[in-house]
């Protein structure tokens, strides 16, 4: 039984990396913010809609949804950001993330469970464990489901 999948690497924060599985990728797009319409009373992370293939798509600050200082902010403002358009059962969401780094196949048998200590308690409903690497660096795999269900959003989209 083959149990490895191919996810999507990417920068989380400054110094750690985060996976999530392709299945649930549909697109990966440059998002230029200058298009994106703010909605009022939502929580920081959620940066509003954009318009993508004639649909409204819910933008969300993937590090400031999870604990980390948000993307937007001071020196680390960029007009362009790389955004990651996750699919499930016809619902999208747009996470905008630091830096795309690689597609990677993993064996999800080698996927620790997350331990509470080593993380943010923002991370923990959306952390399905994580993997060493070879260079003994942990790396995060996120569980796009539970980001996509978020009740972040869902209570108001």
């Amino acid at each position: 039984m083959d149990t490895k999948q191919k996810f999507l690497s990417f920068n989380l924060g400054v110094r750690d990396t985060a996976v999530i599985s392709l299945q649930h990728i549909t697109e990966i797009l440059q998002v230029s913010l200058s298009e994106v319409c703010g909605v009022p009373q939502m929580p920081n992370c959620v940066l509003g809609i954009y318009s993508w293939r004639g649909e409204m798509l819910w933008l969300v600050d993937l590090e400031e949804m999870l604990g980390y200082p948000p993307l937007l902010q001071g020196s680390n403002f960029l007009s362009r950001m790389m955004t990651i358009v996750l699919e499930s059962e016809g619902k999208y969401l747009g996470i905008l993330v630091r830096q795309l780094m690689d597609i990677e196949w993993l064996d999800t048998q080698q996927m620790k469970l997350p331990d509470a200590e080593l993380f943010y308690p923002g991370m923990a409903p959306f952390l399905q464990g994580y993997y060493i690497n070879i260079s003994e660096d942990m790396i995060f795999s996120l569980d796009a489901l539970a980001i996509i269900q978020s009740p972040l959003w869902v209570a108001h989209s």
